[in-house]
Formats: C-alpha cells, sequence, structure tokens
C-alpha cells in the first residue's frame, strides 16, 4: 500500500468540540489513520497528522477543508500564529513507497478542487509551488487574512493558483503544497518577560534573516512564558540538536537559559536519536545498533516492496538499474515457485508432482539468491564511487588508486553477472512449468519467463557499463562475453515458454 502523510493545520485550538468536528470528518474517509491531533490555546491553532493511501489523500484533505469553511469564521479569530485561512496550511509529505512528484500532484488536484467547489483561494507553496516567490510559506501567508482580504483581486502578485480571484469572506484563503517532512519545535525561555530575547534569539535563528539553513522561527509569548517557535524543514540537513544549541548560545548571550522544550505532532525517530548520541558524545552512532529497529527490520522481513520503489524513484544513485534487475528476477523465480505450488498436489498432474515439488524448492532458493543480490548490486557501487574518492597524488597513491578503481568496477561487474547467470536459471524453470505446470496458471508462468529475460538483459547492461569504465578492458572481456551468452540463452528460454504459453491458452 502506498502512503503519504498530511498534516493540515486548522485556526481553532480552543473549542473542543469544532476540532473534533474537523478531526472526525478527516477520519470518515476510509482508508485515513489520525496519527496525532495537537492544539494550543495560545495559537489557537490545530494539527492534524495522518495517513492515508495514495488515491484517497485528495478525498480526506478536503473533507477537513470543507469542514473547517463550515464551523471556522476567520473575522472572530485571534491568536499568537500567523494564520491566512480556517484550514490555514495543507501539505503532503511523501512516505515510504511515495515519492515527492506524487505528493505535488496530489497538491495540484487537491487545490483545484478547493478552488472550484469551495470557493476558497488556494496558493501552492513548497515543492507545489507553480512559481518561485510562493516556495516559501511565510510569503505566501505575509499580511494574513486581514491582509490578504485587501490583496487578492487588486494586487497581481496576489493572485491565487486555484479558486476565485478574492477572499473567502470567513475561511480566508488556504496553502497547499508538498514538502519533506517538517518538525515543529518549540523552545521556552522562562517568563515573557523575555519576550523581546525570544524574538532576538529566533530572528538570529531563522535562515531568512542570516540563521540556520532550513529553519524558519518566530519569538512568540505562549502562556506568559516566551517562546522560539520552529519549523525544521529538513532534520537531515539541519538537526534538531543543532537548533537547540543555538537556541540555548544565542539566549545565554542575553543572561537567559532555556527552561524547556516541546515538539508539536510527531518527529521521525531517527531525529530523536540524532539528538540522543549526540548529547552523550556517542561515537559511531547507527540505527543499526537500536534493538527495536533490528527486531522491527527482521520481523517485516527487510524493507517493502513499495519502500524499495520509492529508493528507487528517489534521486538518489542507489538502488539502480543492477539491483531492479535482481528484483525483477527474484519476481520471475517466485512466478515459477507460485506455479509449481498451484500445480504439485493435484490429481490431474500427478504425473508431474515430484518434479513441480523440486522446481518450487529450486524457485524458492533463486528467490533468496537474487533478493540478496539487491543489496549486493547497490554494495558494489558503493565500492566504487569509494574508490574513485581515493587521492590521485602523489605517484604512489594514484596507483593505489587505480588498482582500487579496477578491482572495484571488476567486482561491480561480477554481482550483474551472478544475477544474469540466476536470471537464467529462473527462465529455465519458467520453461518447464509453462510445459508441464496448471495450465490454469499458463500466463503466470509466461510472465516468469519474460521478467526473466528483462532481469538478465538489465544485468548484463550493467556488466557491460562497468566494463567499459575500466582503463584496460582485457580484465572484463570474459565477463562481456559471458554476459552476452547469457542473454541469448534467457531469450531462447522465453520463447519457448511463451509458445508453451499461447499452445495452454489458445
Amino acid at each position: 500500500m502506498r502512503l503519504v502523510e498530511c498534516v493540515p493545520n486548522f485556526s481553532e485550538g480552543r473549542r473542543s468540540e469544532i476540532i473534533a468536528g474537523i478531526r472526525d470528518a478527516i477520519a470518515a474517509v476510509d482508508g485515513v489513520a489520525i496519527l496525532d491531533s495537537s492544539s494550543d490555546f495560545s495559537h489557537n491553532r490545530t494539527v492534524v497528522t495522518f495517513v492515508v493511501p495514495v488515491e484517497r489523500a485528495v478525498d480526506a484533505a478536503f473533507a477537513g477543508i470543507s469542514k473547517a469553511r463550515e464551523v471556522i469564521d476567520l473575522n472572530h479569530h485571534a491568536g499568537e500564529h500567523p494564520r491566512m485561512g480556517a484550514a490555514d496550511v495543507v501539505p503532503f509529505i511523501p512516505l515510504e513507497g511515495t515519492t515527492m512528484e506524487d505528493c505535488i500532484v496530489l497538491a495540484r488536484s487537491l487545490g483545484e478542487r478547493v478552488g472550484r467547489e469551495l470557493e476558497i483561494p488556494v496558493f501552492l507553496y513548497e515543492r507545489a509551488a507553480t512559481r518561485p516567490d510562493r516556495e516559501n510559506l511565510a510569503d505566501v501567508r505575509r499580511g494574513e487574512f486581514e491582509g490578504l482580504r485587501e490583496q487578492i483581486g487588486n494586487d497581481p502578485a496576489r493572485v491565487p493558483d486555484f479558486g476565485p480571484n478574492r477572499i473567502h469572506p470567513t475561511a480566508g484563503a488556504v496553502a497547499i503544497g508538498a514538502r519533506p517532512f517538517l518538525v515543529a519545535y518549540n523552545v521556552y525561555l522562562g517568563p515573557a518577560t523575555n519576550l523581546q530575547v525570544a524574538k532576538d534569539v529566533a530572528k538570529a535563528l531563522r535562515h531568512s534573516t542570516g540563521g540556520l539553513r532550513y529553519v524558519k522561527a518566530l519569538g512568540l509569548e505562549v502562556d506568559e512564558q516566551a517562546q522560539v517557535s520552529m519549523n525544521l524543514v529538513d532534520t537531515e540537513k539541519t538537526p534538531l540538536y543543532r537548533a537547540f544549541d543555538m537556541v540555548k548560545m544565542e539566549a545565554m548571550a542575553q543572561g537567559v537559559l532555556p527552561t524547556w522544550s516541546e515538539i508539536v505532532g510527531l518527529v521521525p525517530e531517527r531525529a530523536l536519536l540524532e539528538t540522543a548520541a549526540r548529547h552523550i558524545q556517542l561515537r559511531n552512532f547507527s540505527s543499526e545498533m537500536v534493538l527495536e529497529r533490528r527486531v522491527r527490520d527482521t520481523v517485516q522481513g527487510g524493507q517493502s516492496l513499495s519502500g524499495f520503489v520509492s529508493s528507487v524513484a528517489s534521486s538518489a544513485p542507489v538502488p539502480g538499474g543492477g539491483s531492479v534487475a535482481a528484483h525483477v528476477g527474484a519476481l520471475a523465480a517466485a512466478l515459477v515457485q507460485m506455479v509449481a505450488g498451484l500445480t504439485a498436489g493435484k490429481k490431474k498432474y500427478a504425473a508431474v508432482d515430484a518434479e513441480m515439488r523440486s522446481v518450487a524448492l529450486d524457485a524458492s532458493a533463486l528467490v533468496t539468491e537474487l533478493s540478496a543480490l539487491v543489496a549486493r548490486d547497490a554494495a558494489a557501487f558503493a565500492d566504487v564511487a569509494t574508490a574513485y574518492k581515493m587521492p590521485n597524488e602523489p605517484a604512489d597513491a594514484a596507483a593505489r588508486r587505480s588498482a582500487a578503481v579496477t578491482k572495484s568496477l571488476l567486482g561491480a561487474a561480477q554481482v550483474p553477472l551472478e544475477t544474469a547467470r540466476a536470471c537464467v536459471r529462473a527462465a529455465d524453470l519458467a520453461v518447464v512449468v509453462a510445459n508441464k505446470g496448471n495450465t490454469n496458471a499458463a500466463s503466470d508462468a509466461g510472465v516468469a519467463a519474460l521478467l526473466a529475460e528483462a532481469g538478465c538483459r538489465g544485468a548484463a547492461l550493467n556488466v557491460r557499463i562497468n566494463v567499459a569504465s575500466l582503463e584496460d578492458k582485457s580484465p572484463g572481456a570474459v565477463l562481456l562475453a559471458e554476459a552476452n551468452q547469457l542473454v541469448r540463452q534467457a531469450g531462447e528460454r522465453a520463447r519457448s515458454a511463451m509458445d508453451a504459453v499461447e499452445r495452454a491458452i489458445g
């Protein structure tokens, strides 16, 4: 299942019945799981965090916006937090199995629907923005509800992306976007008499005024306390602990110490683990050291299919074509195993029962082998990258680098060659089940054969590109010859299997 996260912010944090109504409207959409709902009286704001299958994400977010339009009147709203709409901000965040591009499509689809059906002006922001001056939410929301009431319809720069070119009289406007995971993090600096200190610290902290990249910050008075309110928009590049350390340093320069801090909504596990490791100066910390993480990975059987697809779709160089080829080969073997399982034990196929059971075992072993090659291919690429980063001078260092590059490239060619060999074996088994297996699953046998051929061809391409990168290509000649031979064999097996499938299907 492909999931996205959505974290809509609503301009109501005081009336519990209104908050519950909005939350219930979202939860009523099939597939929605509400993870958190945080309300703040001083901010007069509620943040709902939910996850939902991609295909229902627009419906769920629309339900929340529609309910907010019905029950919130910004003409009677006041709070510490800036706002321009009853449903103020609605971001989509990619989770495992989805990409930022998926979220951009969702944001634009939701924006069009909100503008058309609810007659609320919509501004697209962050990654979904259609113009550079709307990427930053603070720029989109500048002037808030009262200012936008005068600007929209009069200022060409304030023409919304969707909806009418006028403010909604009670619901205002809404910013809809797509962004990475954001952490809402607040640090308190004692009594409200320190408010100016909080404002000074926020100014020093936020990127727009010369502070930390990927940090947005305001100094506010909340519950008679001075608060530095932050949005950390990329905790991989500006970690949680770095933001806190800077708040503490800037506040101490004015004789003030942080009293406590809080997270609004949810936070990635990694961000807290990194902060803890930093605090106790834990060297070489890795999430692999966390017991619960290892248990989860073991129980879940490693990375999910949707997670793998998302990893491939990202801009990272791994997993790449070699890993995908191995994964395709594993799918081919899995289909063979399925067809063999559907054949064994059936009275009609008693004559091939023992052979089908043997094929199922062989296919199962291939699934395991090819699944391991998915990770091995990525690791081989990492070895190549490491070798290329070695120093190239003086002469002895250059020689060591050259030897390391050659060794790593040959290793990176050997792995996909193993994948190609395994794919041919999967194709051999596909021929067997196509000819002798349960005819009701003939199409599955055909798909297995085609996948095995595709996996072999893809693996051979990776053999070729690594050999082509060698300065001296002679050590790779034998690898190329075998790869080409395997591609021919896989093609022959696929054609043979497909002939049998055509006969079975008629």
